[in-house]
């Protein structure tokens, strides 16, 4: 049986099919394509690449998926950031991460999801079934090697989050998360002195293991260190780079 007229599955079918007659797919202009999982598919193999894809957008404040979900996909983030948090035993959460374009997340060990992903902003995606996009990767070793190169970056972050929990100071600790999300915008070829906090000083303060009260008195002590402005709440201009690589205790 044929979907109805305007459903979405009819209407990603002709999006497909007008892919196919030879009109680009929309991976050839997507910005977070050169740093995401899809870089190294060839501009030939891009259609049948969409075609196991599904585009979906997902509010602020919303989930991807929560902690226990069945893993049946995994996601490219295209535009926005995620949070990614585990629930403790006592009811808290630990913030494990903060994602955002061209970051690649939902693939796990067992059948269910280690980890929940929230949206701090509208987050734009590019869905995957799970077997499907793994059966892909066996008939792509470059995406399997691109998957690898993701999942060590992954490794060596969680390595340098372990070092930052339990060595460094209030100061260090929040200097060398300012540090790291600078170097992001640099990826993505954004200015390095202006630094994006779409999560709220909780959510810094769950992610770097200090109270919500350290953060904010941490904050204002780099800003009068004259390392950092800030220009909003949701906004940090770093005014010194040296002078924050200082404090994080890198130099």
């Amino acid at each position: 049986m044929s979907p109805p007229s305007g459903s979405p599955i009819a209407t990603r079918a002709c999006t497909v099919a007008r892919h196919m007659a030879g009109s680009p797919v929309p991976c050839s202009t997507c910005a977070a394509r050169q740093f995401s999982i899809c870089a190294p598919v060839p501009e030939s193999e891009l259609t049948e690449f969409f075609a196991m894809s599904a585009r979906i957008r997902v509010e602020a404040r919303r989930h991807l998926f929560n902690e226990g979900d069945p893993a049946q996909h995994v996601f490219n983030i295209t535009a926005g950031t995620v949070c990614l948090s585990k629930a403790l035993a006592d009811g808290r959460r630990q913030i494990t991460g903060f994602l955002s374009e061209g970051d690649f997340i939902g693939l796990a060990h067992g059948d269910s999801c280690a980890y929940g992903a929230e949206a701090l902003t509208p987050v734009e995606a590019c869905r995957f079934p799970r077997e499907r996009f793994e059966q892909y990767m066996a008939k792509h070793p470059d995406v399997e090697r691109r998957l690898l190169q993701i999942a060590s970056t992954e490794l060596a972050a969680a390595q340098d989050q372990m070092l930052l929990l339990g060595r460094k100071t209030a100061s260090e600790r929040l200097a060398s998360f300012l540090l790291r999300l600078s170097d992001r915008a640099v990826a993505r070829g954004e200015p390095a002195n202006l630094v994006a906090l779409p999560m709220t000083r909780s959510e810094i303060g769950d992610y770097l293991g200090l109270t919500l009260e350290t953060v904010s008195r941490t904050m204002t002590q780099l800003r009068k260190a004259g390392a950092i402005d800030l220009d909003n709440v949701n906004m940090v201009r770093i005014v010194s780079q040296d002078s924050l690589r200082r404090l994080a205790g890198t130099v």
